[in-house]
């Protein structure tokens, strides 16, 4: 029997429709569920209602709990006539069920029964999946009598099915199934957990792929030299050769991991040993193990004074690099001085087998310990494994690699920080605060009335209220304030209220310590009801949970808290992240489609460090998408590293960019940041679906010096869409989440903000094994490209002219028209222009039809790559050095007083630039409204008779003759045309603007 819950709790209604004639209703809610039936409590009187009651169906196969439906009817019962009456209904389907962790309050729009139902209103529900152990540590509020009757539920849990979930997709995150593998995925997870929630009107279900879909985009490109342009390749990958984009099938079969090239490893797994025999003098042993494969050796942290030790590490040789055809297991015994020779195990290379996914894994076996002779001796034996296989082995992220540590390693102990890792961003929330009011406040000078403010805190996140000087021990505030939190909830809410007594000196009147997981949760704009809290004076008086029941006179502090899940927590810049989803799991769509990368190697990369008198690299990658992190292990000492390792991430809105970034390990040195080698975007929108890009990028850096190519990386990208008309659709759907639109962030907000957001989740990824350093996070999510720079300032104004440039080009052409330098194409506009003044219906089609022919002739001309980072858009190939040195200077700045003064002389004489085109605009502005503002009285006059006059013969003239002599007109001969400006400017440059009211 089954032992999954689904769980409902009835929060409230809103609105609804009285039936009753009295303006009211007696409101229940009943819930369905295969064939389950509960009831809430009846509400009288009350078209808003509040239950706040929990039930808990029992699923009988939660193998089907996706096509499953919950009904939820709300009914107004009527005592005198016994009759119930339908107010509305809610359908849930079980794609949107989650687990009780990621489950928010919903307010769901009421639905008909019938076309000629009147129904209006919403009711608010919080549905999640379950089990017995957190039904009977939960104590619900409310349980009916019908839940009671339920089986008891068993120890097993539902939080450890998806546990069990997350877990398998970690161990084959390096693992991308190909179709049939797809088919298999999907049939075993329909057989499991329920899935991803999908709110929305569309249910995604997975399919064939699609045909494939052209980029018909064919905007200009600026040239930029060779050496920075993308390259494509034709690499010989697990699939087979990809030639143009598309896969040629080799004869050997099909592998999951085809996305890289196909690498072969020699792995040794080093399980346990028994029976060690002592070394020292006192009988002990302090054993480690040491696998060698010619100058290659790995070795396992030891034990002290255990003869019978467990190690289960993985050592990891590749293949092409064996230089010997014997593997020796040493055991060693650890000593001050010299390691004691325990005893070996040899193996020849040519016999070991070898292991091809799915296989199950190899069985280890015991091996008896040799001396160094050959011979048997008497104690001792060593359980190993050891087989070939390839990156696609479940062994490989976690195995220690001879291409990622070097033959004599000076720095023991830095295994750890070469492995290739997948990291998950923290889950991050916006916690929206609103200080109302205060009461009863308690001053230490009892004759003078406080200058008081609140003071917010979130960990190293402050703000504070404006302090209110007003005469009385209660003070109002109503300020709003948002912070960015991350789970699990490490630091609470600490509110202060402080007494300002000088510039320079506060008092603390009492704080309030608020538990951000006690905090109301809201994937909406709903209301959430404010609560007062008891001020305490001391911290530790402020965290005792028991301090409330205490009897004592209390000042107390309104205030209105909640997490916002309805917002998406922008930790990257808004032009290109990788992730809009909101923070609220619910709210989530299904994905659209799956993105995989392969990372094949770099090439030509410059040195960026030296050992034993040559310049070394030791590079590893990071890609982010989304939630989740990906890093490649670290190839030491080499500046062409072959990584081959691929990943994948379902994508849930094309609009998003992958990064890819290429960095030199520092800990191999014991240096303090990991050094910036380059990295690559790529935006989804860009990618034709089932095509495999292959190419060499570019790893471009800014430098002091200027722009500097630091090599290529190559990468191997498919971008397989599981349904076109999904995919379409969210072309039609908001970038951001609603709650974007319906309670907007100030553009300051965002930038504090995302500086919070990165701030945190660089604190998490750097705590885990091995760390992401935070200079890693910082430079893959951009967190200062807000900086001030002169190149950055240029750039983006020569991308506004280039906007503007097609308008610019029209105006032109125009003008040689007007000018008649080609009197055959000015004579066939006059013709066109007449056609389209006398049959005005056909403007749009032929404007429409224009652009569709020219966006057909453009197909010829689309981009075959993915676009990349163009050092002429970028103004960073002729960018002076003052300039540049500018832009890497620290903030505040560091450079000497002559330099910043000579830089905010320069930035004076941009701006002045800038305030002179601003005023300009400005001006021609404040002309058109003197026109009958009467500031010029006889130009006012001018114009109003021009405007009687012309009222009155447009009113007698039909539009088309007047549209046509307008048009001949302007287009006139330039016999008919003088050269000085016609009589319309000149007035028009005569009208006053509020320039002369400037100081």
């Amino acid at each position: 029997m089954s032992n999954l819950k689904l769980g409902v709790e009835v929060v409230s209604a809103h609105d609804l429709v009285p039936k009753d004639g009295q303006d009211s209703s007696g409101v229940y809610v009943e819930l369905q569920f295969e064939g389950q039936k509960f009831r809430t409590t009846l509400k009288e009187r009350d078209l808003s209602p509040v239950w706040n009651e929990n039930f808990y169906f029992h699923v009988t196969n939660p193998s089907n709990l996706r096509d499953l439906t919950l009904d939820a009817y709300v009914y107004s019962y009527n005592k005198a006539t016994d009759k119930k009456s339908f107010l509305g209904k809610v359908s849930l389907t079980g794609s949107s069920f989650v687990p009780l962790s990621d489950a928010v309050v919903l307010h769901y729009p009421l639905e008909k029964q019938r076309i000629w139902s009147r129904v209006k209103g919403e009711l608010g529900l919080k549905v999640f999946v379950t089990d017995d152990s957190y039904m009977s540590s939960s104590n619900p509020r409310r349980t009916t009598q019908s839940a009671m009757n339920v089986d008891p539920l068993s120890a097993e849990s539902i939080p450890n099915t998806f546990s069990n979930e997350r877990a398998e997709s970690r161990r084959t995150f390096r693992h991308l199934p190909n179709s049939d593998r797809r088919k298999q995925n999907d049939n075993t997870f329909a057989a499991g957990p329920p899935p991803k929630p999908n709110v929305g009107s569309y249910e995604m279900r997975s399919g064939p792929r699609p045909p494939n879909i052209v980029n018909t985009y064919a905007g200009s490109m600026p040239m930029q030299p060779g050496e920075y342009s993308v390259k494509e390749t034709s690499p010989y990958l697990g699939g087979g050769r990809i030639v143009g984009g598309r896969v040629i099938p080799s004869d050997r079969p099909n592998s999951t991991y085809d996305l890289v090239e196909k690498m072969q490893y020699l792995f040794v797994r080093v399980v346990k040993a028994r029976d060690l025999p002592a070394k020292d003098v006192t009988g002990s042993l302090d054993p480690y193990v040491e696998v060698r494969v010619g100058n290659y050796k790995g070795t396992t942290k030891y034990f002290e004074r255990k003869q019978n030790p467990e190690w289960n590490e993985v050592f990891a040789f590749a293949k092409d690099q064996l230089q010997t055809s014997v593997l020796e297991v040493v055991v060693m015994d650890k000593d001050l001085v010299m390691d004691d020779f325990v005893g070996l195990v040899r193996l020849d290379t040519f016999e070991i087998p070898t292991r091809v996914p799915p296989d199950s894994p190899l069985a280890p076996e015991w091996y008896r310990l040799e001396d160094e002779n050959g011979e048997k001796i008497r104690k001792g034996e060593l359980m190993l494994a050891v087989w070939y296989g390839t990156q696609a082995d479940e062994a490989f992220p976690e195995a220690w690699h001879s291409d990622a540590s070097a033959a004599t390693d000076p720095t023991p102990g830095i295994y750890g920080h070469t492995r290739g890792k997948v990291y998950h961003s923290p889950k991050l929330w916006y916690v929206r605060v609103v200080i109302i009011e205060a009461q009863d406040l308690l001053v230490s000078d009892k004759g003078r009335f406080p200058d008081a403010y609140v003071r917010v805190q979130i960990g190293n996140q402050v703000i504070k209220t404006k302090p209110v000087q007003a005469r009385t021990m209660n003070p109002v505030w109503r300020e709003e304030m948002l912070f960015v939190a991350a789970e699990p909830f490490e630091e609470p809410l600490v509110l202060t209220v402080e007494d300002r007594l000088a510039s320079t000196k506060e008092e603390t009147i009492g704080k309030v310590i608020v538990p951000l997981t006690q905090v109301h949760r809201r994937a909406d704009d709903k209301l959430v009801r404010s609560r007062w809290y008891n001020l305490e004076k001391s911290t530790s008086a402020a965290m005792d949970a028991d301090a409330g029941k205490k009897d004592k006179f209390y000042t107390r502090l309104h205030v209105q808290v909640c997490l916002e899940g309805g917002y998406h927590v922008l930790d990257e810049s808004a032009y290109y992240s990788t992730d809009l989803r909101p923070t609220a799991k619910p709210l989530w769509k299904n994905s659209i489609g799956v993105l995989e990368l392969g990372i094949l190697n770099a090439d030509g990369l410059h040195p960026v460090k030296t050992r034993d008198g040559k310049g070394a690299s030791d590079t590893y990658c990071v890609a982010k998408y989304g939630q989740k992190w990906v890093r490649t292990r670290t190839i030491i000492n080499s500046l062409s590293p072959k990584y081959n390792e691929q990943y994948t991430w379902e994508v849930y809105d094309p609009a998003t960019v992958l990064v890819v970034g290429v960095f030199d390990n520092s800990q191999i040195n014991g240096s303090n940041k990991d050094a910036k080698i380059g990295k690559v975007r790529i935006r989804l929108s860009t990618l034709e679906t089932g095509r495999v890009y292959t190419h060499s990028y570019p790893l471009l850096a800014l430098h002091p010096s200027g722009v500097k190519k630091m090599g290529e990386l190559h990468l191997a990208i498919r971008f397989s869409c599981t349904s076109l008309v999904n995919m379409m659709y969210i072309y039609s759907r908001p970038l951001l989440p609603k709650m974007h639109y319906i309670r907007p962030l100030t553009p300051m907000q965002q930038d504090m903000l995302r500086h919070q957001a990165v701030t945190l989740v660089a604190a998490r990824l750097s705590r885990a094994e091995p760390p992401l350093r935070r200079e890693v996070v910082e430079y893959m999510s951009d967190a200062h490209s807000h900086l001030w720079s002169m190149r950055r300032s240029k750039a983006n104004f020569f991308r506004l002219m280039s906007v503007f440039s097609g308008l610019l080009a029209f105006g032109r052409w125009f003008g040689e028209v007007c000018k008649w330098k080609n009197p055959v194409t000015t004579v066939l506009v006059h013709v066109l222009f007449g056609m389209l003044v006398l049959f005005p219906e056909l403007i749009l089609p032929t404007a429409f039809l224009y652009m569709f022919i020219i966006g057909l002739w453009n197909y010829r001309y689309r981009p075959r790559h993915p676009p990349h980072m163009n050092t002429r858009i970028s103004y960073a190939d002729g960018v002076p050095p003052d300039e540049l040195d500018e832009e890497f200077d620290t903030f505040p700045t560091s450079r000497s007083p002559d330099v910043v003064r000579f830089r905010y002389d320069r930035l004076r004489s941009v701006a002045g630039k800038v305030q002179s085109v601003v005023g300009d605009i400005a001006s021609q502005g404040e002309r058109f409204q003197a026109l009958i503002s009467w500031r010029d009285p006889r130009a006012t006059v001018i114009f109003l008779l021009f405007s009687l006059v012309a009222a009155t013969v447009l009113y007698a003239t039909p539009f088309q003759v007047v549209a046509l002599i307008c048009g001949t007109y302007v287009m006139r001969h330039p016999r008919l045309r003088h050269k000085v400006p016609s009589a319309p400017i000149n007035f028009f440059k005569r009208l006053p603007a509020h320039t002369d009211s400037m100081l």
